[in-house]
């Protein structure tokens, strides 16, 4: 969880997001080759958010660009937007078109970007941020079929093949495809909280919530037809999360033996039971100290904690703050 919430804890201790009042700019760069659905991931999230963004599309020259599908697309926009972005988002292109050094176009492009602007890579976009020189010395991660390949071309970056995305500061990096989605509500729930961030989720029909830690390949993701899945389980245990759930408690539920329960969670969600319902309290609690005015102590027992000082201890685990400096972040960037 606690590279879901990088963002929260930068930004304890500054304004969070855009400041009050203005809309922040995204601009997405769409390269030779670009895949059409991520392309259109950033407009489809951050234009759910109740006007808190406005999103803008370009290309290096100005010239309509070749997807990997059968069509050509053309955009209004030519690179001069990029030096107006407050985040530019990087879409991903078919393997086939990355190369070691960029196009001076691209390159030119890219210069443009403001030093304060956040930037976001979707998928193979990483390796475009790579070969910038963006990610030396960084964390980051691509989609995992291309590891080999990235680590060869750039052995300076921190490749990690084994998560949704990465949040290393102004750098975000994500995996394949849907993690696209999953950055960029964490970029919405870190900038204006979760409220806004599940009802854009929920504007979207898309989850809400998927760790940046999880893994991106899971090798069962879906059980044998003939097995009984835990989706059920999930279901019901987030309706107790205030009660003291056990592996015992989840496996009776799912009338499974604890080890047949423990590994077909693994295999359905990609982590154990227990992680899995330290993320859902600490998530649920989260919301709670946004949207309401509860004390640390009565969250603490609404999600299954035993105190306020373990509600503590497992929030300030995840996103590195206390209980008030979240609550007071997050109010004022609402307010």
């Amino acid at each position: 969880m606690r590279d879901v919430e990088q963002g929260v804890e930068r930004a304890v201790g500054r304004t969070v997001g855009p400041a009050e009042g203005r809309v922040e700019r995204v601009v997405v760069l769409a390269l030779d080759g670009v895949y059409p659905f991520e392309l259109g991931i950033p407009s489809r999230i951050f234009g759910a958010a109740d006007g808190r963004y406005e999103v803008l599309t370009c290309t290096a020259d100005g010239r309509p660009v070749r997807t990997n599908a059968d069509f050509t697309i053309a955009v209004e926009h030519g690179p001069d937007i990029l030096a107006t972005a407050d985040t530019v988002v990087v879409a991903s292109m078919d393997p086939s078109h990355i190369t070691a050094e960029l196009p001076a176009e691209v390159a030119a492009a890219l210069a443009r970007i403001r030093p304060d602007a956040r930037i976001v890579s979707i998928c193979t976009g990483a390796f475009v941020l790579a070969a910038a020189g963006l990610l030396d010395g960084r964390r980051a991660t691509t989609h995992w079929q291309l590891v080999d390949r990235f680590r060869r071309m750039y052995p300076t970056v921190d490749l990690d093949p084994d998560v949704l995305f990465v949040d290393d500061g102004r750098i975000l990096t994500s995996a394949g495809a849907a993690s696209g989605v999953d950055v960029c509500l964490h970029i919405v729930r870190a900038d204006h909280g979760s409220e806004l961030a599940n009802k854009v989720a929920r504007r979207c029909v898309v989850p809400p919530f998927r760790d940046g830690g999880q893994a991106q390949y899971i090798e069962q993701p879906v059980p044998p037809s003939e097995a009984v899945g835990t989706a059920a389980t999930r279901a019901w245990a987030l309706g107790r999360l205030h009660e003291p759930l056990t592996l015992g408690d989840l496996a009776a539920h799912a009338r499974m033996s604890l080890r047949t329960f423990a590994r077909r969670f693994n295999d359905e969600v990609g982590m154990s039971p227990g992680r899995w319902l330290i993320q859902q309290r600490v998530a649920r609690a989260r919301h709670l100290l946004e949207a309401s005015d509860l004390s640390v102590d009565q969250i603490a027992g609404q999600v299954g904690f035993a105190t306020g000082a373990s509600l503590r201890q497992h929030l300030h685990a995840a996103i590195g703050v206390s209980p008030q400096a979240y609550r007071r972040t997050f109010q004022a960037a609402a307010r």
